[in-house]
């Protein structure tokens, strides 16, 4: 994916080899919270999943103030036996920037190499030394790519209502004030030859898409809501306005049946991987909000169809 932004008038090339997406950790959890009560502790880790996903879209949008370059997003990696996930890779032609992004709120404190959150006591996970670790593993598999570029690593925080107190003077942590200044070092970055294109294009390679770490809570098909989740606000919700279009009794957002159909299939394998996708499965999972033979003709008209009679299924048109 290639973006052209301005700045004062002139051309950047930002090339985002690697976009930016919700995980489908993130995804089911949206799903479910729509479609049952999470437990508390279930409801807790959405409520972080969101929160982490949101920081992320804000450090995309900082990062488009940057020079040319080539960014690599959400990559998880398997090196030495270790998995590890980095937000954010900026390659540069001296130098690879590898940034973790953090929107926690809130004042904190440092304690030796605790951080503590001054409001609740609790201690968080120390970014420096997630951050370390990651640094660590993205150095050796560089050097199995036979790479010399050295790595910059820093922790970003997006937050303006965060505070850190007894931060190391010289610690690689950039908060929302320091950011344009630091981009200012980014603004004379070009990619002068195809190494570096290369290079992303092995790294992209390398990206594990199932995470081993991943959470579900415990759910039954039987104990979900069944209907069509709203794309905007995200709650159960949609019904027929009329012959081609549904509309939110919550948000009043509206859009065509079809691609209200189409979504809920793919929530649907995301959460049932392991079912078929039919009519008479398609018609119940949406809540039955229109006639069988409207979601035969969805199914039939996007997906492709296997097999005829009981047995038969539709999956993604190959």
């Amino acid at each position: 994916m290639m973006c052209w932004f301005y700045d004062g008038g002139k051309e950047v090339v930002l090339l985002i080899l690697r976009k930016r997406t919700e995980s489908g950790e993130l995804r089911t959890y949206r799903s479910l919270n729509a479609r049952m009560e999470l437990a508390a502790a279930d409801e807790k880790l959405y409520n972080h999943l969101e929160i982490g996903f949101d920081g992320e879209l804000i450090f995309d949008g900082w990062l488009k103030q940057a020079g040319e370059g080539l960014i690599l997003n959400d990559l998880l990696f398997v090196t030495s036996n270790s998995h590890y996930q980095m937000d954010s890779l900026y390659i540069a032609p001296q130098k690879i920037y590898l940034f973790e992004v953090k929107n926690l709120s809130g004042d904190h404190f440092i304690e030796k190499e605790e951080w503590i959150s001054c409001t609740t006591k609790s201690e968080i996970k120390n970014p420096i030394l997630q951050l370390k670790r990651c640094e660590s593993l993205l150095r050796r598999q560089l050097q199995v790519l036979k790479c010399s570029l050295p790595v910059e690593a820093y922790v970003v925080f997006v937050n303006p209502e965060f505070h850190l107190y007894h931060a190391p003077l010289h610690s690689p942590l950039i908060f929302p004030s320091q950011w344009n200044r630091f981009s200012q070092r980014l603004k004379n970055v070009r990619i002068s030859n195809g190494f570096h294109s290369k290079l992303a294009e092995k790294l992209l390679s390398l990206h594990v898409e199932k995470s081993p770490y991943e959470r579900r809570p415990e759910f039954r098909y039987e104990d979900l809501l069944k209907g069509v989740v709203c794309g905007g606000c995200g709650r159960l919700g949609m019904e027929v306005f009329n012959k081609t279009k549904l509309v939110c009794r919550n948000c009043k957002r509206s859009e065509r049946f079809k691609n209200g159909i189409l979504r809920s299939v793919e929530e649907f394998r995301l959460l049932f991987p392991d079912r078929r996708v039919t009519t008479s499965q398609m018609y119940e999972w949406c809540g039955r909000i229109k006639d069988k033979r409207a979601f035969q003709r969805v199914l039939s008209e996007n997906l492709d169809r296997i097999g005829y009679g009981p047995g038969s299924k539709f999956v993604e048109k190959g």
